[in-house]
């Protein structure tokens, strides 16, 4: 299913009625066939934009999933296994921004799927330690294949010059990002 984009995006012609079609253009806009105006990438026009654009950018993306077909906090709990190794729940929790039951329900539930395994905690008893099971680091392969591909299969309808564009675009949406 496609979503039309709201009206108040920028660069969507008639629907924006705030667009000022006599600025200057700074790029042109592979997305609308127009030019990217100034006012387009003024910071408080770009964040809107460029969130909105982030955001379904992501959630497509994270619709190509593993023959698991997991939740999103529940691959995001087999991604951090996969690189940082066995973490107790608590751990888990802090880097999913959860509250430790909630984690507890989690864990369990990919427990049961066989995706992960606990164990005991190497010096505290009364804790265990989550780590991925051989299914579990499949999938998440699995699921970062497919995602791969659906944006392998995207970009290579872009020109090498967009697709340059998107390589300086990552570089800078990391350091945007960057801590």
């Amino acid at each position: 299913m496609t979503c039309a984009p709201p009206a108040d995006m920028p660069g969507r012609g008639a629907s924006n009625p705030g667009a000022n079609p006599a600025a200057s253009p700074v790029a042109a806009s592979p997305v609308t066939a127009s030019p990217v105006t100034a006012k387009q990438a003024r910071p408080n026009e770009l964040a809107r934009d460029m969130r909105v654009a982030v955001f379904r950018t992501a959630r497509r993306v994270k619709a190509e999933r593993g023959a698991a077909d997991l939740s999103d906090s529940q691959f995001s709990v087999l991604a951090w296994l996969h690189q940082d190794g066995p973490l107790a729940p608590g751990a888990l929790a802090e880097r999913q921004h959860v509250q430790p039951p909630s984690m507890t329900r989690t864990v369990n539930s990919l427990v049961e799927l066989g995706l992960v395994e606990k164990g005991e905690h190497p010096t505290d008893r009364r804790q265990v330690v989550v780590s991925l099971s051989d299914a579990g680091s499949a999938e998440v392969r699995e699921t970062r294949r497919r995602r791969d591909e659906w944006l392998t299969k995207r970009l290579a309808s872009f020109t090498p010059a967009e697709r340059a564009t998107l390589a300086e675009a990552t570089v800078l949406l990391r350091r945007l990002v960057a801590e």
